[in-house]
C-alpha cells in the first residue's frame, strides 16, 4: 500500500465544488497548478466561464459566477496530511492552523491554505 500524499475528495463550503468563485481562469488555473499539484482537465463558457482541475481522481470547478471568494471555499479530504503540508510548504504555499479537531465524535488532524484567489481550503485527514 502506498503512503503517497493524495486528494480523496471534496467537499464545498456553500454551493457547489465545480463552481468555487474567481475572477480569472488563466490565473487561477496557473496557481493551482503550481500550489496544488493539479492538472486542468476542462473549460466551458456556458452558464458561466468555467476550469475544472483535477488531482488524484478529484476535481475542483472554478467559476466567474459574481459570487464572494472570501465566503467560499472546500474542505479536501486526504490520505498522508503530512506528506501534502509538507508539498505545499515547498511549493512556497502558507499553511495556517495545524491541529486535530473533533466532529462527531472522530478525530481530524487539519490544517487550512487561503489561495491567494480568497478561497479557503480545509485539509483534513482522519486520526
Amino acid at each position: 500500500m502506498s503512503n503517497q500524499p493524495k486528494f480523496e475528495a471534496t467537499f464545498p463550503f456553500q454551493e457547489d465544488v465545480l463552481a468555487l468563485p474567481v475572477v480569472d481562469l488563466d490565473t487561477t488555473s496557473s496557481w493551482y497548478a503550481q500550489a496544488f499539484g493539479m492538472v486542468e482537465v476542462e473549460r466551458k463558457d456556458q452558464p458561466n466561464p468555467t476550469v475544472i482541475l483535477e488531482r488524484d481522481d478529484v476535481t475542483i470547478g472554478f467559476s466567474i459566477n459574481g459570487r464572494d471568494a472570501s465566503q467560499d471555499g472546500a474542505a479536501i479530504l486526504v490520505s498522508n496530511i503530512q506528506g501534502i503540508k509538507s508539498e505545499l510548504e515547498a511549493k512556497g504555499v502558507e499553511i495556517g492552523n495545524w491541529r486535530v479537531d473533533e466532529r462527531d465524535g472522530r478525530r481530524f488532524q487539519v490544517f487550512f491554505v487561503v489561495a491567494p484567489d480568497g478561497l479557503c481550503y480545509c485539509f483534513n485527514e482522519p486520526i
